[in-house]
């Protein structure tokens, strides 16, 4: 995973995110068809950009760090594939929240 970030770096307040993978099965171990799986909401912070500059040039830091869990708009985010795995692009202000240990 670490040689696909080497060709990519987001700018700015930008985070790569890896989407969790949708659950498939019950704890009752009953199949959960595609069509009536939720869109997954919770993602992994893979890459950070250096932060945005506010008006007086000083750069403001991205407010998550690389490896967080984080929770995500419903909607939204740039696609990127790298390797043949799919991540997506937000920026820094469009991530809900993190989740803590």
């Amino acid at each position: 995973m670490a040689k696909a970030f080497r060709k990519f770096l987001p700018m700015f307040d930008q985070v790569l995110v890896e989407r969790l993978t949708a659950q498939t099965v019950t704890k009752g171990g009953i199949m959960i068809p595609e069509i009536y799986q939720g869109k997954v909401l919770q993602a992994t912070v893979v890459a950070v950009g250096p932060g945005a500059t506010d008006k007086t040039g000083a750069v403001r830091p991205v407010s998550v760090n690389v490896g967080e869990k984080v929770l995500l708009l419903e909607y939204g985010g740039t696609k990127v594939v790298l390797d043949d795995k799919d991540y997506f692009l937000f920026r820094d202000a469009n991530i809900l929240g993190k989740y803590v240990d």
